[in-house]
Order: structure tokens, then sequence, then C-alpha cells
């Protein structure tokens, strides 16, 4: 058998995040992924390069995006011998990518990869009703003017209205907020606890800004050159005054707009390579991408719909024998405080950890220190496909000045899925 290779991971770039229809509302998927596809070339001189595989994807995307990763790898200068493939897995998609690309390295199979995502609310598609859907689908087989008036018949104005974009769970009609709501409330997940997840995120994502941590990291798209939802100047104060955004008339609604993620636009990407393909070509190495694990749970049936990252980090470290107390640092996405809350919560719950994760011992408790000390979605955004790249990047660049170290990565997605990775220090 084949020794396995090291991962490493190269570098990242990504466009600054923008609230849905702001900065971008005049971008697309393709274009905002060409864009920090071009920005990595640059930064990694790979103008006219073939890499081995591009991978990645959009959650919110038109059916002219069919080829998006290839379109937007030959946007952005990489040699046409590079193949781009898509793939989706909601919020999780550009880490899935990243880890799928990770196992073609560390075989052999491939040399060199590039994980990324692209996601605009901005750009949404506006699409008609089944019936006129297949009025136009029979307009386009028509061929005499008597077959073509003749789909017409029996129309009504009615058809013509659209439906409406919904990201939805088809299995429950309710909202990924909805059902963080009753997360909490299962829990017992406070407001003010949500609250003040909230502020230090912004608070640590702006003294990164301070830092000049993401100097390196943002590909200047459309006029903007850093993300616009960041606020250094938010407090427990601001944070009390808003009003429920998912449960408004209950009277227990914890979730706001505050705690929660808003929707956003923005595109990322991550160079992955083998140590002898970066060698070769005097590019650093960050970091190593060891291992990864994805899980999913039954959240029509009661199971909250965000807890999978739950199993998928427990069952990652149990394969590898480790647990909390080995690692540095986590970076836990915060698709809302809530769901950061609920998973510290149940891996620290006797019950959940023995009938839900098949654990003897609770993983434990995690110093609230070692968690997204760079800040995460709340303050960053959240660009469903794009969230999972921007997380690894910024891992990889954290751990490059952090020797002998691990980060655990965590992210949930529609679906009742989670998507989980280790990082550790390349020195």
């Amino acid at each position: 058998m084949t020794e396995l290779r090291k991962v490493a991971i190269v570098g990242s770039a990504r466009i600054p995040f923008a609230r849905g229809n702001s900065a971008y509302a005049d971008e697309t998927n393709l274009s905002m992924l060409g864009t920090v596809l071009a920005g990595l070339v640059d930064k990694f001189g790979l103008k006219g390069q073939k890499i081995d595989e591009v991978m990645g994807g959009a959650v919110i995307a038109h059916s002219r995006d069919f080829n998006l990763v290839r379109e937007a790898s030959l946007d952005a200068g990489l040699s046409p011998r590079t193949p781009g493939t898509n793939m989706q897995i909601a919020c999780g998609t550009s880490l899935q990518a990243a880890l799928t690309l990770g196992a073609k390295i560390a075989s052999g199979e491939i040399d060199s990869g590039i994980a990324a995502g692209s996601d605009s609310i901005s750009d949404s598609p506006i699409v008609f009703g089944n019936k006129f859907q297949h009025r136009m689908i029979d307009l386009s087989r028509a061929r005499s003017a008597g077959e073509k008036l003749g789909v017409f018949k029996g129309f009504s104005l009615g058809e013509l209205t659209p439906v409406a974009p919904s990201v939805n769970e088809p299995r429950t009609g309710l909202s990924m907020g909805q059902h963080c709501e009753l997360m909490a409330r299962e829990w017992g997940i406070s407001r003010k606890a949500q609250d003040e997840l909230a502020v230090a995120s912004h608070r640590n994502a702006a003294k990164a800004y301070d830092e000049g941590f993401h100097d390196d990291l943002l590909v200047p798209c459309a006029g903007l050159v850093r993300d616009n939802n960041v606020r250094a100047d938010t407090n427990l104060d601001k944070m009390s005054t808003l009003k429920p955004a998912f449960d408004k008339s209950s009277g227990q609604g914890t979730l706001t707009a505050g705690n929660s993620t808003p929707l956003t636009d923005g595109a990322s990407a991550v160079l992955l390579a083998s140590e002898d393909w970066a060698r070769e070509r005097g590019l650093p190495v960050l970091a190593y991408l060891t291992t990864g694990r994805v899980a999913g749970n039954d959240f029509a049936h009661g199971e909250g719909l965000l807890m999978a990252p739950t199993i998928a980090v427990s069952e990652m470290l149990a394969r590898h024998g480790i647990g909390f107390e080995d690692i540095d640092f986590f970076e836990l996405h915060e698709a809302f405080a809530a769901q950061v809350l609920c998973t510290l919560k149940a891996w620290n719950d006797p019950a959940y950890c023995r009938d839900v994760l098949g654990r003897e011992q609770v993983l434990g408790t995690i110093d609230p220190a070692k968690i997204n000390i760079k800040g995460s979605s709340i303050a960053y955004g959240h660009p469903f496909a794009a969230t999972g790249a921007r997380i690894l990047g910024i891992t990889a660049k954290l751990l490059a000045s952090e020797p002998g170290k691990r980060a655990l990565i965590s992210v949930c997605t529609a679906g009742g899925q989670g998507v989980a990775a280790l990082v550790e220090s390349a020195s």
C-alpha cells in the first residue's frame, strides 16, 4: 500500500464578504469566483499553469452556472488544461472540496488542487411555476406559428407570478433560523449568551483587521476592500435592542439579526498541494490538512437541524484517538450564535454523548479563549459555499505563526449535515 503523503495548505484568498444587495449587487457567482481565483493565481504566480483540479461550487446557483468552477478557472488565467469540478454540500461545500482534494493529494492521485466556493444572495435565481415553465419548454419545441400559439391555450396572468427563492428545508418547511430557535429552546440557550458570543465575534474580527491579519488574504472586488459586516463598535446594549428574527410571535424568540449570520455575497479559495509540488515552486507550506469527517442526522424527526457537526467531530476525534485536550484552536462556524452554544453544550452532556455520539464519557468543555479567536461568520458574513474555504484559509494562516499546534474546524449545513476537519502546524 502506498504511504499517504502530507497535504500542504499553501495559502488562500477571498474577496471581502458583503451583505446581500450591497457592494456586490451587480456581481454573480461566476464573476466573484473568477475574481478570487485570479487573486490566488497572482498571489502564487500560477498564471498559465496547470492545477490538477479545481473543485467547488455554489449553493444558490442559476442554471447558467452548470460549469461554474471550470469557467471561473479559465477566467482566472489558469491553464486551459486545468479541470474544474462542481460540487455542493450546502454550507460545507468548500471545506468538503478541500477534504476531497486532500484525499487525492494524500493518495498520490494528484499533486495540486484548489478548493473554492462562491455564493450570491443578490443574484438569486427567480423562476416561474411549473405550469409556465412547461409552456416555455413546449414553446422552444414548437415549429409552426399555430403550434406556438397553441402553447398558450388556457394561459392566465397568474402563471407569471415568480416563485420566491427559498432555503427552507423541504422535509420540514422550516427555515434554518426556525430550526435553530427550536434547538435553542431544547438546550436552554439564553438570548444574552447568544448576544455575548456575537459581540465577541465582531470584536475578534475587528482586532484581526487592526493587527493586519487579513492584509494578504483579501482580493478587492467591485471597489470593496474589506468585509462590510464587521462592527468594531457593537456591544450588548445595541444587541439587546434587536427584535427576534425567526420567531416573532411566541414571545420566546431569541435569534435576532445581530446574533445570526447575515445574508451575504462572497467567494473564497484555498490552494492545496503535496510538499514536493510546493517546494519545487518555492511556495510556502502554512499548515497541513490532516483529516476530516462528514456526518448527517435525523433532523426531520426531532434531532436538531444544525447538530450534525457534533457527530462529525466526535467520529473524527475517535477515529484518531484524540480529544479536546489535544486541540489548541477551535474554528466553529457561527451560522447562529445559538448553534455554536448548543454544540458546546451537547459535547458536555452525558446523555447526548452516550445516546447520540455513542461515547461512554463526555467530550468535555472548551475554553472560550480558544474559539474563533479571529472572529467568525457572525462578523464576517456567510456566503454559504464560500465559508469553509474562508475558515480553512484563516486557520492555516493562524497556525503558520503557531508552531506545534492543532486546530479543529466544524461547519454545520442545511439538510442536517456537518463537516469537520483537523489542521496541524507545518513546524
